[in-house]
């Protein structure tokens, strides 16, 4: 049977820092998440596999350059053809080599054969009360992900929004590809994070960073050479948290104005004052009825949220 876990460790370099220079863009953590667990996905399933769904991602401390890196990842859950992965970072000062958690978040898997249809994989059975613990509450997690699914989809997005936005649009690279063609999921979550961190940053300051991100769905592969256009909406304003909205569409050179929904997510950003905590923000002014429907929708989604249990990575090592 394959090995069900694996980590990597590596250094944090000034490639990852954020546009304000202190501390790794959240973006950066999201692909060291989407790599390992990847990595531990294809281990268990000898098969590629693309991403489904990646949930709370709680970033609970920050990193920073030099900082040397931990990411676990091991399976918790499997479905016919699908893998559940928990991934926890952890970081240390390069002469403490004390790691501290920093953040950790569950990944969905599909397993795909050559022709990219969905295949079986291996059941992964619990063996420790460790194992059956994390196996609880993965499971425990799956009717609340397709309600919060349902409602995020359900949400309409139009110009008669009149909310902060910011729009990137781009071709996918060659470098963005993945071993199946198309872009990897760590690369489109860093592309989230970017537009996500340009509308905090413009309604707070460029000390915007992100604490989470929740409901990364992926719909649908980013094929390698196409249009991607990565649309960042704030919708709601807490005293001190800025929730933002953001959907990626792709499509065809040849159809620009056809693009398809690939991925869609919520995130949270905050922004850190002076004395490293977080600054209040400005009021979101409502004007039009989508705007206060958005609104709505945050909201919808913190009370489908709160009764969820939290993963418990406390103490949780990983050999």
């Amino acid at each position: 049977m394959p090995d069900d876990r694996i980590t990597l460790r590596f250094m944090a370099v000034p490639a990852d820092v954020a546009a304000s220079g202190s501390t790794v863009a959240a973006g950066s953590v999201l692909e060291w998440i989407d790599k390992a667990a990847y990595a531990c996905a294809v281990g268990w399933s000898a098969s590629d596999t693309v991403t489904a769904y990646v949930g709370n991602v709680h970033f609970t401390r920050p990193i920073r350059s030099g900082n040397l890196v931990e990411v676990h990842a091991r399976i918790i859950h499997t479905g016919r053809t699908s893998m559940h992965v928990l991934v926890t970072v952890e970081t240390t000062d390069v002469r403490a080599r004390e790691y501290s958690p920093a953040t950790h978040c569950i990944l969905v898997f599909v397993a795909v054969d050559d022709a990219g249809k969905p295949h079986e994989v291996p059941t992964w059975a619990p063996h420790s009360d460790v194992d059956r613990e994390l196996q609880q509450n993965a499971t425990a997690r799956l009717e609340p992900r397709k309600r919060i699914q349902t409602v995020m989809r359900s949400q309409e997005y139009t110009d008669d929004g009149t909310t902060p936005r910011t729009v990137f649009r781009f071709l996918a690279a060659p470098a963005d590809a993945n071993w199946g063609g198309n872009a990897h999921g760590g690369t489109v979550m860093r592309w989230i994070d970017e537009a996500a961190f340009a509308t905090a940053a413009a309604w707070s300051s460029e000390s915007a960073v992100a604490v989470y991100s929740g409901g990364i769905h992926f719909y649908r592969p980013i094929q390698i050479g196409h249009i991607v256009e990565v649309d960042a909406r704030l919708i709601h304003t807490g005293k001190r948290s800025m929730h933002i909205s953001i959907r990626v569409r792709s499509g065809s050179p040849r159809t620009p104005h056809d693009l398809q929904l690939t991925t869609q997510c919520m995130s949270i950003f905050v922004a850190i004052g002076a004395d490293g905590h977080a600054e209040p923000v400005a009021p979101l002014t409502l004007i039009t009825a989508e705007d206060k429907r958005l609104d709505q929708h945050a909201r919808d989604l913190m009370e489908l949220r709160a009764p969820l249990v939290m993963m418990p990575v406390d103490h949780l090592h990983l050999p």
